[in-house]
């Protein structure tokens, strides 16, 4: 027995995982630039965008080439930029799409062409309904000033309706390229651009996140942990309930019961997003929950729901979960969380103590970022917009 033992680990041992050469040949490029440099970032490099090792190299017939090894088996991501994420590449419009992908099962050579680069195109892509309501709003609960903005339906100016409010997190990401951040790059998420398009559009107003990642953290956690034992995500809420919200309902014309007041976000946006559903039920009666970061909260999360006061306000709420079946993260010891379990988690038990109007919707392909959640907004905006 002792002798089979040692055979299985020393087979283990010797366990690979396959891993391929990837060529990618750009066959055209836009005639502008051409005396430029290009490269390609992709996970392969932690995308970097303008990593001198992912340089192209131009071919005596006039295409760019480049060949990465030790490329392991699945899903391969990558984009192409002259350097930095302000010259990445884009559509023939000039808008920022998903990176490009292809599943490698073996030495693989790709062919592709790029038709535009970004910074050719205006920086702004917002609508002319999006405004900046303030550059330095001040939220007293944390002592410091952000910028907010603000999206008005095209009749506001031309009606005396009045209209049901969305808001929203990351406010850089919302609605322009200029101002978004990103792993793969600054990708927005179209919110204006649904809006516009909207049988029943609604104001949003989106906040800007603290400038670096930690500082983000710390606002959009609601229970102290050990990566974070002080967190601002309670005095946050308190801000857009007490504060921001009366300052818009009395400003703007809006519907501002709660069956017209929204909250949508994703990831620690997400997570943000459920605690103002859980703790505020008599403020907000929809909420678009999206790949909400459960995998960081230690457990607090099924908590609150648990131990969840107000159930019959609860019950009148409208919850759009979403997640992708991709999104999934390595934790320190080695395990793997996934960001559809959690949910399901989540939901199930939501829907066991408290009851409320849900729907869950998985995205087969979904990875944990803006692109996915720019794709699954029309769905939730339809729910929240519909749901009464």
């Amino acid at each position: 027995m002792k002798f089979l033992y040692s055979l299985l680990l020393s087979c283990l041992g010797t366990i690979t995982y396959a891993q391929y050469t990837v060529t990618v040949e750009v066959i055209s490029v836009p005639a502008k630039h051409t005396q430029e440099t290009f490269y390609m970032t992709g996970i392969y490099n932690r995308w970097q965008p303008g990593e001198q090792k992912s340089t192209l190299q131009k071919q005596n017939n006039g295409t760019y080439r480049i060949t990465v090894s030790n490329i392991p088996q699945g899903l391969f991501e990558y984009k192409f930029t002259r350097g930095d994420w302000k010259s990445l590449e884009c559509t023939a419009d000039g808008r920022l799409v998903a990176p490009r992908s292809t599943i490698i099962n073996r030495d693989t050579t790709i062919q592709c062409s790029i038709v535009g680069w970004r910074d050719d195109f205006p920086e702004s892509t917002a609508s002319a309904q999006v405004h900046l309501l303030d550059s330095a709003f001040f939220i007293p609960q944390l002592n410091v000033h952000r910028r907010i903005w603000i999206y008005l339906p095209k009749d506001y100016n031309n009606s005396k309706k009045k209209y049901p409010v969305l808001y929203m997190h990351d406010g850089q990401d919302i609605f322009d390229e200029a101002t978004s951040e990103g792993r793969l790059g600054p990708l927005e998420w179209g919110v204006d651009e649904v809006m516009d398009q909207a049988k029943n559009p609604c104001i949003v107003v989106a906040i800007e996140h603290h400038p670096d990642k930690d500082g983000r953290q710390k606002e959009y956690y609601v229970h102290a942990n050990a990566d974070f034992p002080t967190v601002y995500g309670k005095a946050y809420l308190d801000f857009i309930v007490n504060n921001l919200k009366p300052f818009i309902d009395k400003q703007y014309r809006t519907i501002s019961n709660k069956q017209n007041t929204w909250m949508a976000g994703g990831s620690m946006g997400g997570l943000i997003t459920l605690y103002a559903g859980l703790l505020y039920p008599d403020v907000f009666g929809g909420l678009g929950v999206m790949s909400p970061s459960i995998w960081q909260d230690h457990g607090h999360t099924l908590e609150e729901i648990s131990n969840i006061k107000n159930s019959k306000a609860v019950k009148g709420q409208h919850y759009y979960f979403y997640a992708g079946d991709n999104e999934n993260r390595i934790k320190p010891d080695g395990s793997r969380v996934q960001m559809h379990t959690d949910v399901a988690a989540a939901t199930r038990l939501l829907q066991e103590k408290l009851n409320p109007d849900m729907k869950v919707t998985i995205y087969p392909t979904g990875r944990h970022g803006a692109w996915y959640w720019r794709l699954a907004f029309p769905a939730v905006y339809e729910w929240l917009s519909t749901s009464k």
